[in-house]
């Protein structure tokens, strides 16, 4: 087999139909074999069935899978084609302010615009500044309560925090009946809830292993951190420390918490960093009950999940949380780095970044996109699967899709790898 430049697009396209990557870190082992077998011959490689399944080897059902059309779903390429005409019509909504209480967060263009999705099955698709790292903000907050949750259970973590949307702005001095703040989605909610990650170890401790936890949920992919970030949080952070004196006298950290601590810490995991990409991988790990797409390997409970998106659902967007919950259906989670980190149980996580905000502090384009998404596909979480015929619904296989896959597309495929 010898390819070209030609044959390398052309297999490429073949290759995203299916919405794997030859990136995959299940793949990772057969595109090494493929690879070495060209250069271990110094003329051109004839590849027969047996060396391509030699090469398959363990990846052979999810090839398979593949190109049996059995993924989540289906036709992955029609799905990408009409995600692509949402993402331009979001690209026309030009309103919003680039938040700028922090410096760092003023520096982003108001015309970035990214979408990544990745599947349960670890189909990937992205459209436009999908590569920019960008800090996850209140993003974080969903991730830290499931890391906590699947650690400690839900009865210890909710012995501290809430579970009701809170009808108050996110940064609020407020805390319900019992003196607990109302939920991890809010800024007093996420404080306490940082300072129940490892409380017995050292700061760096800490942020390595929520590092390790959220790199575990995003396949390997990119996670980074951003210290000047950090530093002009801790600097403007006047009223989370307002709030974190007020959660002191009111007794709502643990025995023995550093008040300090517990605000340090909540200001460095905002400050982490990723892309739409690898922040798709995370989503679809919420997505895929806690086990990570592209890696099958299990980083959260299925406790701490369903936990997590109950919360998302009903907290995730801020003051918006419940139109979103009305109009999307989804469960959510903004930021005002301008993240939307989107979540369709059973189904798919999307990463969506722009950075101009409405007055509620949620992305213009990122809430544009989630309505567009929910007006065409019947992924609101009351669309009745068995009645609800107006809408689309891309994990139904139409009925002249091919079930078997042949050999000239494992040789197609092969080609794509090789090249």
């Amino acid at each position: 087999s010898v390819c070209d430049g030609k044959t390398k697009q052309k297999t490429y396209s073949h290759s995203q139909k299916t919405g794997l990557l030859t990136s995959d870190p299940r793949l990772r082992d057969c595109v090494y074999q493929m690879r070495q077998s060209t250069r271990d011959s110094t003329g051109p490689v004839m590849m027969d069935k047996k060396l391509f399944r030699r090469c398959v080897g363990n990846n052979i059902m999810l090839l398979t899978k593949a190109f049996r059309k059995k993924f989540i779903i289906p036709n992955f390429e029609e799905f990408t084609q009409q995600i692509d005409k949402m993402y331009d019509s979001a690209q026309q909504q030009e309103g919003g302010q680039v938040a700028d209480y922090i410096p760092q967060l003023a520096k982003f263009s108001p015309d970035l615009w990214g979408v990544s999705l990745c599947t349960i099955d670890g189909q990937r698709h992205s459209v436009g500044d999908t590569k920019v790292p960008f800090c996850l903000q209140s993003c974080v907050k969903p991730l830290e309560y499931a890391i906590a949750v699947h650690e400690l259970g839900s009865e210890r973590v909710h012995h501290f925090v809430g579970k009701e949307p809170s009808g108050c702005k996110f940064n609020k001095l407020s805390l319900n009946e019992d003196d607990k703040p109302h939920n991890p989605m809010v800024n007093a909610g996420a404080i306490v809830i940082s300072s129940l990650i490892k409380p017995h170890s050292n700061k760096a401790e800490r942020f390595d292993h929520v590092m390790e936890f959220l790199k575990s949920m995003a396949g390997t992919e990119y996670v980074g951190f951003s210290n000047a970030t950090f530093q002009s949080e801790r600097e403007t952070g006047d009223r989370n420390y307002a709030i974190g004196y007020y959660l002191k006298e009111k007794k709502c950290f643990p025995d023995n918490a550093d008040m300090i601590a517990a605000l340090d810490f909540y200001f460095q995991l905002c400050s982490i960093e990723v892309t739409c990409e690898s922040g798709s991988v995370m989503a679809a790990t919420l997505a895929n009950g806690g086990i990570c797409p592209i890696t099958g390997e299990r980083v959260l409970s299925a406790e701490a999940v369903r936990n997590t998106l109950s919360l998302m659902h009903s907290c995730g967007m801020y003051d918006f949380s419940g139109q979103f919950a009305f109009h999307v259906g989804l469960p959510a989670k903004s930021g005002i780095s301008g993240a939307v980190l989107l979540v369709v149980p059973n189904v798919m996580g999307m990463m969506c970044w722009s950075p101009p905000l409405d007055r509620l502090g949620n992305s213009v384009r990122g809430i544009h996109f989630c309505q567009e998404l929910v007006s065409h596909f019947n992924f609101h979480n009351y669309d009745n699967l068995r009645h609800f015929t107006k809408k689309h619904d891309p994990r139904r296989r139409s009925d002249d899709d091919p079930v078997t896959a042949s050999w000239p597309d494992f040789e197609i495929m092969q080609k794509d790898f090789l090249c």
